[in-house]
């Protein structure tokens, strides 16, 4: 009787354990259940004593091979019979460094980094609005080493305003799980005469075409939101797109040249604290927790806006599905972990953490939303 049987249950205390064998049996036994009952059977030796008792290193051999079982059991076996992950992961953000997508990804990296045992490398691989980054991750391998982390620009936007996009985001990428969701603040230099929503208009309205607003590039989630408010607000304010949001918000905070945005919590909300910029409103269809004073966007002068951005983790289509398994598996512990969504609500973001499938009808959800909005409004590349 080998010891795998023994110790599941079986008790004979007349054999030398068999550390080989327990480990090829480990398949019926719970690791961790293994290890105990050979700690529990070395302490009841006194009361149970063997013909041919085995030595504290055979025992200790035991103990170090359920271990091992347990480290193994942590590891995902692919088609090929590799474990995954045995080396660095991607992790394609469409955005240049400081842009919210790859502040986003970098706050859930480092956790998942831990759980995964490798290292997660983020790849800013911005321009075109987000089209290179997703063109780039659609194209790669599905093996589970390739990432793409994206707000909805490249995603549920881009496919709607260009015809040069070589992928479609239904049939090339697969959700792994929506992380979170927060709202725009809209953003003026403090030589814009108007410090509310309505005197903007006003502004607007009085000089069509004089003032301007950056984006993070044609496309991208903030380039639509601002055509939407234009739309639904009947003014005239000239778009300036740029390679990204990071630059874009310099300029603003500057006033170089462009004199407002829509854009996310993070790059901004330390330059509205320090007066850099004047915040005038919030996307969202409710106020914002950590902006309380702050008048969401409808209510400030243009009634029924609303409009929020979201980041996510997908992969290419035809990754293995235990892989995608684990990997939402790792995600949801870490934005779910209170010090990982603290972060979030300090930035006005709402955890999610939904599983695949819920992202997945998300995204479909989405896709025909922006759709709507994007034969509504005229939106066209610039």
């Amino acid at each position: 009787m080998d010891l795998a049987t023994k110790i599941a249950g079986r008790k004979s205390y007349g054999e030398t354990p068999s550390v080989v064998h327990a480990a090829g049996r480990a398949n019926r036994v719970n690791a961790w259940t293994l290890i105990r009952r050979i700690v529990h059977s070395v302490l009841s030796y006194d009361r149970h004593p063997m013909k041919n008792p085995p030595s504290i290193p055979v025992w200790l051999a035991a103990i170090a091979g359920a271990v091992a079982i347990t480290a193994q059991a942590q590891t995902t076996t692919t088609g090929t019979g590799q474990t995954w992950p045995n080396k660095p992961i991607r992790v394609i953000a469409p955005v240049p460094a400081g842009g919210t997508p790859d502040v986003v990804a970098r706050m859930v990296t480092p956790g998942l980094s831990a759980i995964l045992g490798q290292q997660l490398v983020l790849d800013n691989r911005s321009g075109a609005g987000g089209l290179i980054g997703a063109e780039l991750a659609a194209r790669a391998t599905p093996d589970g080493y390739t990432l793409f982390f994206s707000s909805p620009g490249s995603l549920t936007i881009l496919p709607h305003l260009q015809k040069n996009v070589t992928y479609n985001t239904l049939r090339d990428f697969v959700p792994v799980s929506l992380v979170c969701i927060g709202p725009f603040l809209l953003i003026a230099h403090p030589s814009v005469p108007a410090k509310t929503v309505k005197e903007l208009l006003a502004l607007a309205k009085a000089q069509p075409g004089k003032w301007n607003y950056a984006s993070a590039g044609n496309g991208a989630i903030n380039h639509l939101a601002m055509e939407l408010f234009k739309n639904m607000a009947g003014v005239n304010i000239t778009h300036v797109p740029y390679k990204g949001a990071p630059q874009a918000v310099t300029d603003v905070i500057g006033g170089n040249g462009v004199h407002m945005m829509l854009n996310s919590i993070p790059p901004v909300i330390q330059h509205v604290k320090s007066g850099r910029v004047r915040l005038l409103g919030v996307s969202s269809a409710r106020r914002s927790p950590q902006l309380p004073d702050v008048p969401t966007l409808s209510e400030a002068g243009v009634p029924g806006y609303e409009l929020s951005t979201w980041f996510g983790m997908l992969v290419p289509t035809h990754t293995p599905k235990d892989i995608i398994t684990r990997l939402h598996g790792a995600l949801v512990k870490v934005t779910r972990s209170p010090e990982t969504k603290a972060q979030f609500e300090t930035l006005g973001y709402d955890v999610v953490g939904g599983t695949p499938e819920e992202f997945a009808a998300y995204i479909r959800a989405e896709n025909d939303k922006y759709a709507k909005i994007v034969k509504l409004i005229g939106a066209k590349v610039d």
